[in-house]
Order: C-alpha cells, then sequence, then structure tokens
C-alpha cells in the first residue's frame, strides 16, 4: 500500500503543468507583430502611390494651357465651326455628320459652310424685325433658280341667253406667268486674326449682327427701287399711270392736286381718294407705305370734323394706323418732292412676292486681306410684283 503510493506522487512530480494565461498571452504576441508587419507594408504602399499621383499632377500641370476665359461644354458642330472660323481649320467640320439638328442639308458640300442653326435664327430674327416690305409681303422658300407665279387677271365672257336663242362663244380667262429670278445678296465682313484669337470674343455674334445689318438694308432698298438687274425688282420701279388709265403691267396713281405737296384747301381727301382706288377685295389687308418724313406730314392731317386720320397702335408692337389701316414705316420709300411717288397703299401680301432659298453660306478668307479675315456670306433671293392691281401709289402733283 505505501509502495503504490509512493511510486504515484513520484509520476506526478515530472509531468508537464498546463498555463493558459501564457498561452494567451504569447498567441496575442504574434499576432501583433504580424499586424505590424502589415500595417507596415500598407503604409509604405500608400506612399509610394502618394508618390505617383504627385508626380502626373506635376506633369498635367507643366504641359496645361492656361484657361482664357470661360469654359463650357459645346456642341460638337458648334466646336468645329468656332475652330473654322478662328483658324480656318477645316478638319472637323469635314467630320461631321450631316443632320437636320446641326446643319441644314438643303444645300450640298460644294465648298461653302453653313452656318450653325443659332447663327442662323439670329439673322432670320433681325430680318423680320427691319422695316422692310418682306414684312408686309408674301415670302417663299423656294429650291431653285427661279420662282413663277401664275396669275389670272381677265374676266371670263358672259351673256344672257333665253331658251330659244343661240348662244354664242364668250371670252376665255387668260393666265399669265410671272417669274421671280434669285439673285446673289452678299456680305463681306472682316476681323483680325489677333481678335480671332482671343476665346472671349463672340465670334457668332459679331457676324450675324454684320451680315444681317448689310443683308437687312440691302434687300429693303431692292424691294422698293431695285431695277431687277442682278438684285430684286422693286414696285416703283415699274411704269405708273393714272388709275383712270390702269392696266396690267404698272401700277395706278392718284395725284395729291399740288405739285410737292398735299392739297392746301383738304389735304385729306388725297388719302381717301387713294384708299378707295384700290379694289374692294384688297383693302381688307391692305397697309400703306412711307418714310418717316411723310409720315410726320401726314399724321397731322385732320378730317372735316376735326379728328386726326392717324392713330397710334393702342397695344405693345402694334402698328401705327391711318384712316383704320396699318402704316409700314420704310425709309426706302422717296421723300415728297413734286411728281414724287411717296405713298403706297395695297394688299402687299397679293401684290409683292419675295422668294429666296433656306440657306445660308459663308466661306472664310484669311489670305486677301491680310493680317484680316474675310468672312464671304451669301444668300439668294429674289423679289417682284405679283399683281398690278393690289397696289397704288400717291402722286405728289397736280395731275
Amino acid at each position: 500500500m505505501q509502495k503504490s503510493e509512493a511510486a504515484s506522487g513520484a509520476g506526478s512530480a515530472a509531468a508537464p503543468v498546463f498555463n493558459p494565461a501564457q498561452e494567451v498571452k504569447a498567441a496575442l504576441s504574434g499576432f501583433l507583430g504580424e499586424f505590424g508587419a502589415f500595417q507596415s507594408e500598407i503604409k509604405a504602399k500608400l506612399k509610394e502611390q502618394d508618390t505617383r499621383l504627385a508626380m502626373l499632377d506635376r506633369k498635367s500641370i507643366a504641359t496645361s494651357r492656361p484657361p482664357l476665359g470661360r469654359v463650357e461644354g459645346e456642341a460638337p458642330h458648334k466646336k468645329a465651326f468656332g475652330a473654322y472660323l478662328r483658324s480656318g481649320d477645316d478638319d472637323a467640320l469635314r467630320g461631321l455628320v450631316i443632320e437636320g439638328k446641326a446643319l441644314s442639308t438643303a444645300v450640298a458640300a460644294d465648298g461653302g459652310y453653313l452656318v450653325d442653326p443659332q447663327t442662323a435664327a439670329e439673322i432670320v430674327g433681325v430680318l423680320r424685325s427691319s422695316a422692310s416690305i418682306r414684312a408686309i409681303a408674301n415670302v417663299v422658300q423656294v429650291e431653285s433658280g427661279a420662282f413663277d407665279v401664275l396669275v389670272d387677271h381677265t374676266d371670263i365672257g358672259s351673256g344672257w341667253a333665253s331658251e330659244a336663242t343661240t348662244t354664242g362663244e364668250t371670252g376665255t380667262p387668260q393666265v399669265d406667268r410671272i417669274s421671280i429670278p434669285l439673285h446673289e445678296l452678299a456680305a463681306l465682313p472682316k476681323a483680325s486674326q489677333r481678335l480671332l484669337d482671343d476665346s472671349a470674343f463672340d465670334v457668332e455674334g459679331w457676324l450675324a449682327q454684320r451680315i444681317a445689318d448689310k443683308f437687312s438694308r440691302a434687300e429693303a432698298s431692292a424691294f422698293v427701287n431695285g431695277d431687277g438687274v442682278e438684285k430684286p425688282t422693286g414696285f416703283l420701279n415699274y411704269p405708273k399711270v393714272d388709275n383712270d388709265l390702269f392696266a396690267w403691267g404698272s401700277l395706278g396713281y392718284v395725284p395729291t392736286g399740288s405739285a410737292g405737296d398735299f392739297s392746301g384747301s383738304d389735304p385729306a381727301d388725297a388719302i381717301v381718294d387713294l384708299v378707295y382706288a384700290l379694289g374692294a377685295r384688297y383693302r381688307a389687308n391692305a397697309t400703306f407705305v412711307m418714310n418717316s418724313k411723310t409720315a410726320g406730314a401726314v399724321r397731322k392731317m385732320k378730317d372735316a370734323d376735326g379728328r386726326f386720320l392717324w392713330s397710334d397702335g393702342l397695344a405693345a408692337g402694334e402698328p401705327a394706323r391711318l384712316m383704320g389701316y396699318p402704316v409700314l414705316i420704310a425709309e426706302d420709300m422717296p421723300d415728297i418732292a413734286a411728281n414724287a411717288f411717296a405713298v403706297a397703299f395695297g394688299d402687299f401680301r397679293a401684290g409683292y412676292t419675295v422668294a429666296e432659298r433656306p440657306d445660308l453660306r459663308i466661306l472664310r478668307d484669311p489670305f486677301s486681306a491680310k493680317p484680316h479675315v474675310l468672312f464671304y456670306a451669301t444668300k439668294r433671293i429674289g423679289g417682284d410684283v405679283s399683281d398690278f392691281a393690289a397696289i397704288k401709289l400717291l402722286k405728289f402733283a397736280a395731275s
């Protein structure tokens, strides 16, 4: 019994002792060591990445161009058109796909370049707002070199017939054709290359304003006084006859009764006679046309009851009225003088037709006027009288 107990005591003294705290401490120490190595590796990689980013930033800053003005996103066609105007670089224009939203498809690529839609819209707006016959005439857009108007200005014959009487042949109406050829209207503004190089300069706005001013003045004059040679035919270019002797191909006039002025006794009578010299079917849409000097004299006139014949428009944008009819102030009309036709009255929507192509061309010429750049803009337009009975004139003469 004692021997077995002694053997048992000796065996227990030699076995290893298990200590949980030491095991946990050893594991934690190993984990912290590995985490420290991982942290050092991450820091090294982040530092290397920061160094690379800093190098890329320095390179981009060194090669970039400092901005000269506002930087905005632009449509591809607008950027291409701007590059062509500034430097003559047409590579971007050649690479554009022609679409209805960007460029007009009315003209083939024949060496000219169309303006972008925003610029063209601005030009059209200025032309319509100018004091021109265009504002009251019949304006049509054509795709050919001329526009033909077919006019039936004769009457058909007729007669009374009875049951037993043979009906004879009556007159047949005839149709005339008025051909309105299209002529080329051109403008040639210029700007220095240094000015074009400035990115803050509004090339499109400047170009639109210059072209619109040139075109509006040229066409307004031609619609009134044009001789038809390389320009539209103005309605004052046709022969004028007394309204009692009116014949197709001429314009009828009413005299004022005094050379170079209205009648001294009844000046308003000439205006009344002019109104009723026009056919009743035209008077509903008729308009007076005169320049500012003539308007200054006419608006002083009164009727027999002392009321002014002239009345200003009641609403904003409404034209002034003379005897109830609107007045267009066209500065290309002649001044009051002896035998001058200073006042026109008629339905110009029926009496005068303006034909034009819907496209506008711009060619850039950097060589002919160095150091300036020329911009050659062209537009094809024509105009002519389409109904001679729809327009009457007031002649400042005794007869």
